[in-house]
Parts: structure tokens; sequence; C-alpha cells
């Protein structure tokens, strides 16, 4: 008996001994408490290495117990290390990681998929974060339109002279062809597509990221000419509660709060925003340049925190009334032209990350749009519903030299007009089923690749094979180079620029079509150096993009228009110029983009329209940290070509803004166009009598010189 018992406590201490026991470190920036995505961090006695996945959180699985040290590092912070006994009295371990004295390239990137630090990824990413957004939304508080049009090769292209309703044009191609993610979400497209950048307000942003050229191959259709994904603030460590008051000397009123705080295994964001103009004609030709509208928004989340689990749910509601037009309507009504768009929008956001291994994780994630739009002028009401839903489930694995995800995507587009008219009904219902694989690989450390491969069903219009690569060489640590290209595709429908100018008034339903296609690339150069107190960074951009079968309006019978696919391409080639210059408190941008957009059409070549072939940004800024911030900034547009075959004059834009911060809050004014360049300036904006004016083409600003200015507070 004595013997049994002497034997089972030998085993006893043995199997203790060997047991195995799992490790779990949450990374985040002592400043901020923000997680810190893409961390590494190495045991190296074991020679085991992991990443931290979305939420900063790392994990070790199968260790035996005892004490190891643990190497934590992450882009543009400090190298950590620590000693951690496991078993560890509690269940994560967090590790604070100091910012390092340079740290212009910690940003992580979610919208290639693979979430890796900027300086780390083959596909070039411009990201729009930190004080830049902040500055940015001080210049516009009420929606993102702004904050992309004085980026380089980037222009929002007006469609509306009255209503101020507003496309992204990337490269020189249309809005139609940049997808805009929210989270990584295709929620802005189609109907609402005019609109989009007009309904969404930067305070809940914490970053904004811009991929140029064809990136079909990540998202599907729609994204020719890039994507933009914004990036919402989520819980942290640390409470944030912000409000902001803005206000127009074009009689615009901004107010919006946002709130944000983690509680244990639960946490929740809420943003929620009003925003109205009175309408404005600085011109006093009698028609509104800001139309008058009112909009309310409002956005709860709720996050879900488990040991190998994580979710989180979300849903948005915009209502807003935009009425533009005669002023003398919009104030005494009568007669007199109008345009007015009713809109609601609702949408919801549902994800849930699964741990399978300390290297692998399984995400699903669902949306689900319903945007309801009534567009009327005095002859004509185009009203309809479209909803759209995107249903994804991806497989990711994440280890030191490669990064693998695989996933499916179903996404359903339907489109319902509402009322009783004589013409057929634009309505349409498409499904797109699509397969795809990417890969990350380190090869060394001065080389990445990156490849990806899609596969796309749509019903009616067929199949799609997206294949596309991106390479990254680091020749030195100061001077790194990327190139890569790829496919996209776009499915017909009628909403384009050209076809919301018209306000789809005697638009054809769109029949007999197929998807456009497109293949290009890019080649960029980034150089960096420092010079005693000088910091020089220069990055230059080479881009191409060739699509076939574009869409074109042509004239049908009985005074329609029927969208046709032309026959021949269009082509943009060019090239973006961005120096970075910091001296001390001062920072100075420089930006220039050449545009060369034709088009090929039955053997002859055309200029295409509303594109500037040269573009010049300037942005300087004085900054003493915490406490005050001073900007200039010029714009010059070279002439553009307009539909009807004449020209636009050049013209220049300047600015200036200043912030002054205290510890809880801060006031800001900005002067906006105080060259007061505006369109009326150079000819008339319509032909034709005032109630019932045939517009031309807009090309530059139309509201002049406004200045605005409020408070933010930080609670």
């Amino acid at each position: 008996m004595k013997k049994i018992l002497s034997l089972s406590l030998v085993l006893l201490f043995a199997f203790s001994s060997f047991a195995q026991h799992s490790l779990r470190l949450s990374i985040q920036s002592r400043e901020e408490k923000t997680a810190l995505a893409g961390a590494t961090v190495t045991i190296a006695a074991l020679r085991e290495t992991t990443l931290a996945d979305s939420l900063g959180i790392a994990r070790f699985a199968g260790l035996a117990e005892g004490t190891y040290r643990i190497n934590v590092t992450h882009t543009g912070f400090a190298a950590q290390n620590i000693s951690v006994r496991v078993p560890h009295d509690s269940i994560l371990i967090t590790v604070l990681l100091e910012e390092a004295e340079e740290h212009t390239e910690e940003v992580v990137v979610t919208a290639t998929r693979i979430s890796r630090t900027i300086g780390n990824m083959p596909t070039r990413v411009e990201v729009i974060s930190g004080e830049e957004l902040q500055e940015k939304g001080n210049m516009k508080p009420g929606d993102i339109r702004m904050l992309l049009n004085e980026s380089t090769g980037i222009q929002t292209q007006q469609t509306s002279a009255t209503s101020f309703n507003a496309g992204i044009r990337i490269q020189g191609l249309d809005g139609r062809y940049t997808q805009i993610l929210r989270d990584g979400y295709p929620l802005y497209s189609g109907f609402s597509g005019s609109l989009s950048i007009l309904q969404v307000a930067p305070l809940d942003l914490r970053q904004v990221e811009v991929i140029k050229g064809a990136a079909s191959t990540l998202y599907g259709g729609g994204a020719i000419a890039g994507l933009v994904n914004l990036v919402s603030k989520t819980p942290g460590a640390n409470r944030e509660t912000s409000f902001l008051a803005n206000g127009t000397s074009a009689g615009g009123l901004d107010l919006s709060g946002f709130y944000r705080e983690r509680y244990g295994k639960t946490g929740l964001s809420l943003y929620a925003a009003h925003n109205r103009n009175r309408p404005f004609d600085p011109a006093g030709i009698g028609l509104t340049a800001i139309p008058q509208f009112d909009r309310s928004t409002i956005n709860p989340r709720l996050f879900l925190y488990g040991k190998n689990t994580t979710a989180d749910v979300g849903i948005s509601y915009i209502t807003e009334d935009r009425t533009g037009g005669s002023i003398a309507y919009i104030r005494n009504g009568g007669s007199g032209f109008y345009e007015k768009n009713n809109t609601n929008r609702l949408t919801s956001q549902f994800g849930i990350v699964h741990t399978l291994t300390a290297h692998s994780t399984l995400q699903l994630k669902n949306s689900y749009s319903r945007f309801a739009r009534t567009l009327r002028i005095p002859t004509y009401t185009f009203d309809a519903l479209q909803q759209s839903s995107f249903s994804e489930l991806t497989w990711n694995r994440k280890n030191e030299k490669a990064d693998w995800i695989l996933g499916a995507t179903v996404l359903t587009d339907d489109l319902a007009e509402n009322g009783q008219t004589t013409d057929p009904r634009r309505d349409y219902h498409i499904n797109t089923y699509g397969l795809f694989v990417q890969n990350a690989w380190s090869v060394s450390d001065k080389f990445v690749l990156e490849s990806g491969l899609r596969g796309d069903y749509v019903n009616e219009y067929g199949f799609a094979l997206l294949p596309r690569v991106s390479a990254m060489v680091r020749i030195s640590p100061n001077l790194t180079t990327r190139i890569g290209g790829g496919f996209g595709y776009k499915t017909p429908t009628i909403f384009t620029e050209e076809a919301e100018r018209r306000q789809f008034q005697n638009i054809l339903p769109v029949n007999g079509l197929v998807n456009e296609r497109s293949a290009g690339g890019n080649w960029d150069i980034n150089y960096r150096t420092r010079m005693g107190d000088l910091d020089v960074s220069l990055n230059h951009l080479f881009f191409y993009t060739r699509l076939n079968h574009p869409l074109i309006l042509a004239a049908a019978t009985g005074n329609k228009l029927q969208f046709q696919n032309a026959t021949g391409h269009l082509a943009t080639r060019g090239m973006e110029t961005n120096l970075r210059v910091v001296y001390g408190d001062f920072k100075l941008f420089v930006g220039y983009t050449y545009t060369d957009a034709r088009t090929h059409f039955t053997n002859s070549e055309e200029w295409l329209p509303l594109t500037a072939r040269h573009r010049l940004n300037n942005v300087l800024m004085y900054e003493i940290e915490n406490k005050l911030k001073l900007g200039v900034e010029a714009y010059h547009f070279s002439r553009q070509r307009l539909n009807d075959g004449t020209f636009g004059q050049p013209y220049w834009l300047a600015g200036i803004m200043a912030e002054r911060l205290w510890k809880k809050f801060s006031l800001f004014v900005n002067f906006e166009n105080i060259t007061d360049t505006r369109q009326t300036k150079f000819g008339p904006l319509y032909t034709g009598t005032i109630d019932n004016p045939q517009f031309k083409d807009i090309y530059a600003p139309v509201d002049g010189f406004v200045v605005n200015g409020g408070v933010k507070l930080r609670l």
C-alpha cells in the first residue's frame, strides 16, 4: 500500500510539473491605453513568436510551469522586456509600451484585411489620423468632404449646383469606381453614393485609410479607382467623452458628441449629432450654393470581450431633409425651382472573432443597410428604396513570416422604385458570391510580398477573376519602394455622376450590358532623412488604370437616355508627389498631382471631363503641443474640360485655421476660401430662366468665403 501511495505521489508530481498552461497579454500604448494590434511578442527561450490580434491580445498555449522572459515590440514604440511566472494569477496581463521619439509609422492599417503597421505594408496605403484628422475635422466638422478633398490625388466632384451633392474621384475616375467602407463594411454605394460623404462626420473616427488603384480583390466590385475605409474609435482602458459645437458664417450649425468606455468584459461607444444649415446664396443670384438642410444621427455600438471570443454589434440611423434651389421658394413657398432630397438611412453591423489557436482566428461579419430617398424637382420625382447586405466569413492565420486569410462573401443589392410612373421602372436585384485568398510574406527584412486572388459570381453578369500582387523593397533604412497592381470590375447600375446631375430623369433601365473591367497598378518611392533638426520625407507615386467597357449615356427613342458599354476604353495615368518637412514646431506639406485621363471611344481620343490635369496642395502648420495650432493652406486647380466641350477656369483656394488648446477643451476657428473663389465669378451657373434653370457642370466652389468656429470639450 505504501509503495502504491508513493508511486501515485510521484506520478502526480510529474503530471503537475509538465502540465500545460496558457498565457494572454494585452498590449497597449501607455499614453492613450489603446490596443496595439500587430505587436510582436516573443519568448526567446522557446523560440515562439505571436502577433497581437485586432484587440491587442497576444496568446501562448501549451506552456510548462516556470518563469519566462518575454519581449514585446511594436513599430513606433520602445521595446519592453518582462518576466512572467506561469501559471499567472491574472487571466490577462497588461503590457504598456512607451512611444518612441520617432513614431511616424506606428499606424496599423486594416483596409488590406491583414493588419500590419504601415511601414511593413506592401500595398501603398495613405492614412489620415491623429492630429491631421483633428485639424481637418475642425475645418468641416459636419462631414468628411473637405477631409478627403484636401488629399493629393482625390477630388470631390459636386453633382448638384444647388444641393451640394458630391462624389469622390480618385486619380480622375468617376465616383462610382471608389468604394467607401466603414470598419471594413461596404455600407455606402449606389443610390446613396452622392450623399454618403455629406452624411459622415469625423468626430468618432480614429483614422481614414485610402488605397488608390485597383482594390476589388480585397472587397469585390466597385473598387476600381480605390477605396476609403473609415475606421471608428472603439472602447479603450480610459473613458472618452467629447463634445463639439461649430457654427458657420453660411448659417450652419454642427452639434455632436461621442462616448466610449470599457467595463471589464463589455464596452460601449455612442455617437450622436445634429447638423443644419440655412439656405446660403453668396453670389446673390437667387439660388442656393449651400442648401437648407436638417440632419440627425445616432450610432450606438456594444462590444463583448471573452477569453477567446470577442463580438460587437451596432446600429446607425441618419435622417435628413435637404432643399436646394430658389431662395424665394425655400423662404416663402410658391413657385420656383427646387431640388429636395429626403433621406432615411438605417444600417446595422455585427462582427464576431473567435481565436482558434495562438496564431489563427475565425471571423464572421454581417451588415445590413436600408436607404430610402425621395428626390424631387418641380417636374419630376424619383422615389426609391435601396436595401443591401454584406456577409463574410474569414479564417486568418498570422505568424512572424507570413499572414494568410481565406474568406467567402455574399452581397445583396436591391432597388425598388416607389410610386406610379409611365416610364419603365429601374428596379434591380443583384447577388454577388465571392471567394478570396490573400497572403503577406516577409521574405526577408528588406522584401515583403503580398498577393491575392478573388473570384466573384454576379447574377446576370457572370464570373470575374481578380488577381492582385504588391511588393515592398526596403533598399535602405531611409529608402523604400512599393509596386503593385490588380484587376477590378463594376456591375452596371443607373447610379453615376452624370445620371445624378440629371436627377435620374428620362433614364431607362440598365439592360443587356456587361461588367466594366479594369487593370492597373502603382509604383511609389518613399525617402526619409534627418538633417540636424530638419526631418524630411518624400513620396513619389506613378499610377495607371485602364477601364474597358465603361458606361456612357446615349440618346434613345422618345427623348430618353440609355446606358451603353462604350466601344473602346478609358485610361488614366499620372503621378503624385508628397513632400513633408518638419522643423521644430513647424510642419510643411506640399503635394502635386498630375492626372492625364482620356477616353478612347470609336477611334477618337478626348480629355475626360471634370478632371484637373494639375493640382497643387500646400499646407504650413505651426504647433505648440497641447497648446496652440496655426495653419495656412493654399490649393491650385488647373483648368478642366467640361461635358459640353468648353473649358473651365483655373483657380486658387486659400485658408487659415487656428486652435487654442487647454486640458479639457479647445477653441478653433477656420477661414475657408479667403480668396472667395466662386464659379459664379467665372460666368453664369445656368442657362434658361431661374424658374427652369439648365445647370452647367460644377468644377469650382460655389459657396465662396466661409468662416466657421467652435469649441471642443473633452471630459
